[in-house]
């Protein structure tokens, strides 16, 4: 289960809420001219082709190889780190479709920085932020307070702040057998890894974004006796974010449940494998 449902509630502190590769098929046909047909002489010679026909051949090749280059290179966008304003948003592309605007330039502590000031600049920080919000990091009051700072913006840091504590009290992590500063007992591991499936803009202004982040992720405790066993999850959250000047901050979010896929019987990992992972496989920086 995610944080979210260890805690009792899935959003803010303080109560729970609830290209394509198409494929255009068609047959090739191959039609052979006999001797005796319109483009033959009277020997069934086709006439030799004049040097103009050659040159406009050779031209729509020409032609057709450069729209094929000019394609390859995407959209149009800039090539600068972040992406460029409003006018570099990808108009039709799928949902699943790479956008070409490369990563961010930097990060802020931890978490990705520097976010392109448009619809694809606020997904990009969307995803990196809820990945933010449901860690392990965050359990930790000394990188708590931290990571609060460098996700919301500046007029709800300290109500956040103090909402988190309080969330994130002792019994809550005596439930998920964590210390006082957030670490798990002697041989046990804790896992809150979070991965962003895909991410949807229900609304866009210059100063204003809401964006939805599915996700999916692994949470629990790993180790031999863990009454909190390593599981999965499937949640939906949703953010709020305001462009504070120079990036994208959150404001408010939320988390629901779903959508999620139908359980495989694979076989469970064992704690060790589980708890080896999450220290040989690092995160990644998300960007649309």
């Amino acid at each position: 289960m995610s944080q979210g449902d260890e805690r009792g509630y899935g959003s803010e502190p303080g109560g729970r809420t609830e290209d394509p590769y198409s494929t255009v098929g068609g047959t090739r046909q191959t039609r052979t001219r006999l001797p005796g047909g319109d483009d033959t002489d009277d020997y069934g010679r086709r006439p030799a082709r004049s040097s103009r026909s050659l040159v406009m051949v050779v031209g729509v090749v020409v032609l057709l190889v450069a729209a094929i280059a000019f394609a390859n290179l995407g959209d149009g966008r800039s090539e600068e780190p972040g992406g460029g304003g409003k006018e570099s948003s990808a108009a039709g592309a799928g949902p699943t479709s790479a956008t070409g605007t490369k990563p961010v330039p930097g990060k802020n502590g931890t978490i990705a920085a520097g976010f392109a000031h448009d619809e694809q600049g606020a997904q990009s920080a969307a995803a990196n932020y809820a990945v933010a919000l449901v860690s392990a990091e965050i359990l930790k009051p000394d990188r708590r307070s931290e990571i609060v700072r460098q996700i919301f913006v500046t007029a709800r840091v300290d109500e956040l702040d103090a909402k988190f504590n309080q969330a994130y009290n002792q019994e809550f992590l005596d439930k998920v057998g964590l210390d006082s500063k957030g670490n798990a007992a002697a041989g046990m591991t804790y896992v809150s890894r979070t991965a962003p499936v895909g991410t949807k803009v229900t609304s866009y202004s210059e100063d204003d974004a809401t964006v939805e982040v599915w996700c999916t992720g692994v949470f629990g405790t790993a180790g031999v006796g863990s009454t909190n066993p390593v599981s999965n999850d499937w949640f939906t959250m949703t953010l709020q974010l305001q462009w504070a000047g120079i990036d994208w901050k959150v404001d408010a979010f939320s988390q629901k449940d779903g959508p999620a896929p139908v359980n495989t019987d694979r076989t469970a990992s064992d704690a060790d494998e589980i708890a080896k992972a999450v220290e040989e496989y690092g995160g990644f920086t998300y960007a649309r």
